[in-house]
């Protein structure tokens, strides 16, 4: 690896954990922020709103934008994005002021996700793809912490959205300083740069929709889990709040264990060999939470869970060059961040619809059958023939 590329590598991580920064702050910033403007609890929906709609619509068209602005001006100007929105939020007379923030905020976090996927993707493989999404796992686990020390020694929610803007400022002078660096969209180590493909031509590959379909149920998969899980464990199995929150907790560390532990493998196990263990391991973790009633396998399938679902996401980014070929890679990471996006918000929805419907036991069958659905879709991708680079 040449410094130039250790030097983008080192700032792709930096931006992942950029990313993850704002999504650990909310929750614990909700219960004060509800407070100060007067809402209902299920206000935060709009919110949530707002950010999704951003995020589908700059993730979308990643390819056709980074061909005209290039990856590290595109990466300076989302962090200057996230940025600028996290001081509305901090600055916002109103609630619908910040809930069009929350656009502005998704705008910028759709294209961090899509343009470092796809740079990554296209420079490095598999390994370094699983490192950086396990470094969006320590910005979010560092947003919580940074809050809940602001709040306990009664400073206002507003000043750890602002400490996450400067840190966006930073970081958006980085991407800044180094923009002329990034190779172009299309470039590969062994290819010359090319013009991404039109959208449409894109979106007429199988391979593509196999891969919206993956990656709309795999980030389904683990929001509802996360979602759910504590409401499962505690109102219909009984488990002590602190308990069901340490399994929690639990399952969102496996998620960041297993990017790191599959990312040293990464080389020997790409592709299908590797995946279809990590999602067979997924539905087994599903199983145990099916399954598990009161005792502690319930928690252990969560871990579980967490653990073989982790590297799935990097890994199906990483392979999107071999299906797609280079001149649909960037259209493709883009459709798939934008289907990840939607999963994240439409079946934990849709899953809270069956729960109050049928119960919270129908959380761990739900978990099972999509596992099922995730492990059929994969087995369409794996069953097609790499596209020339």
């Amino acid at each position: 690896m040449t410094p130039r590329s250790a030097l983008l590598l080192g700032l792709a991580f930096l931006g992942f954990v950029s990313l993850g920064l704002p999504d650990g702050l909310l929750g614990v910033a909700w219960p004060s922020i509800r407070a100060g403007f007067g809402l209902p609890v299920d206000a935060l929906g709009a919110l949530l709103l707002a950010w999704t709609v951003g995020f589908v619509l700059a993730s979308f068209g990643i390819g056709q934008v980074l061909a005209r602005v290039g990856t590290g001006t595109l990466l300076a100007l989302a962090h200057l994005s996230v940025a600028l929105a996290l001081f509305g939020y901090s600055l916002a007379p109103h609630w619908s002021v910040m809930v069009a923030f929350g656009v502005l905020a998704g705008l910028g976090a759709g294209a961090i996700d899509a343009g470092l996927n796809t740079h990554v993707a296209t420079q490095h493989g598999a390994r370094a793809l699983n490192w950086m999404h396990a470094c969006w796992g320590l910005g979010a686990a560092s947003g919580p912490a940074l809050m809940t020390s602001l709040i306990a020694a009664g400073r206002a929610w507003q000043v750890g959205y602002r400490a996450i803007g400067a840190w966006q400022l930073v970081t958006a002078a980085c991407f800044a300083a180094t923009h002329a660096r990034w190779p172009r969209v299309g470039t590969t180590p062994v290819a010359p740069a090319r013009r991404p493909a039109p959208l449409a031509r894109t979106l007429a590959l199988a391979p593509a929709w196999l891969g919206i379909a993956a990656f709309f149920l795999y980030t389904g998969i683990e929001a509802s889990a996360g979602a759910w899980g504590y409401s499962l464990l505690t109102e219909a199995r009984g488990f002590a709040p602190m308990a069901a929150g340490t399994w929690i907790s639990a399952y969102w560390a496996s998620l960041t264990t297993g990017r790191l532990g599959f990312g040293w493998i990464a080389g020997r196990m790409a592709g299908a060999p590797g995946l279809r263990p990590c999602i067979a391991g997924m539905a087994g973790g599903a199983a145990l939470v099916a399954l598990g009633g009161r005792g502690a396998a319930s928690g252990a399938g969560l871990v579980l869970l967490g653990l073989c679902g982790g590297p799935i996401y990097p890994s199906l980014i990483a392979a999107t060059p071999r299906r797609v070929g280079a001149a649909h890679t960037a259209n493709a990471v883009g459709f798939q961040v934008a289907a990840a996006a939607l999963g994240q918000s439409l079946l934990p929805a849709a899953l809270g619809v069956l729960a109050g419907r049928a119960g919270l036991e129908i959380v761990g069958p739900a978990l099972l059958a999509a596992a099922f659905a995730l492990l059929a879709v994969h087995e369409g991708l794996a069953a097609r023939p790499a596209r020339p680079s």
